[in-house]
């Protein structure tokens, strides 16, 4: 939908720089505020920690993720600077329902507590439908997630996978949409339900089809033929 971009993506909307005690001008919350920082693969809060606090990312990626019973591992979301996480505990959430790990060394979040969080968005009307829109998109798009695992093929996910990555990400230039490559093959297998070859395979035969091309980290999508796979 031409509208979609509009009503569920920000653009150049980072929480952070919004949301973050460092970045406002009351002196005494910066004092009292502190960030953390976590190493490559170390956990933020796991499954079932008390959910009483909101993050945002300051630096570094974020993955979001739970386990199945049989302890498989189901990746939800990778999150990139000045994106928020933990925001279920905004709707009631006691304990967490799934957890979050660092991606990157030197990856730094800032915590919020609910009563601020809330407090922010009882007097700015604005950042409350903001903050409201994010979390139902990400119940959306998990959904819509799910439905692609269960009815479509790997190549199919993949595609959809580009085409939402070129949305949320994109940046057009000239008849390319242009991607930062925040993601590795691997994460991209764990987020449509593959493995590395697989998706590894996927992406030289798209980039053979002239659908998109590699520039070092970041790719160029061209749209239209994209658009129709």
């Amino acid at each position: 939908m031409a509208g979609e971009k509009e009503i569920w993506f920000f653009d150049d909307v980072n929480l952070y720089n919004i949301l973050c005690p460092h970045r406002v001008k009351d002196a005494k919350k910066r004092e009292q505020h502190k960030f953390y920082d976590f190493k490559k693969d170390e956990f933020i809060y796991f499954e079932d920690d008390p959910a009483d606090k909101i993050f945002l990312i300051a630096n570094g990626r974020v993955k979001i993720g739970s386990y199945s019973e049989e302890g498989d591992e189901f990746i939800k979301a990778i999150l990139t600077r000045g994106e928020l996480f933990g925001e279920r505990s905004l709707l009631g959430e006691g304990k967490r329902s799934d957890f979050a790990q660092a991606l990157d060394n030197n990856t730094t979040v800032c915590p919020m507590t609910i009563d601020d969080m809330q407090d922010l968005m009882l007097n700015n009307k604005p950042l409350s439908f903001k903050i409201n829109k994010i979390i139902n998109f990400r119940f959306k798009k998990l959904e819509r997630r799910l439905e692609l695992l269960i009815f479509k093929d790997v190549r199919t996910r993949l595609v959809e996978f580009l085409k939402d990555v070129t949305k949320e990400k994109g940046k057009m230039m000239g008849h390319e949409v242009f991607v930062e490559n925040f993601l590795t093959h691997k994460d991209i297998a764990q987020l449509i339900g593959s493995s590395r070859q697989t998706v590894t395979t996927l992406l030289n035969e798209l980039e053979q089809e002239g659908v998109l091309r590699f520039q070092r980290k970041n790719f160029f999508v061209k749209q239209e033929e994209l658009a129709a796979l």
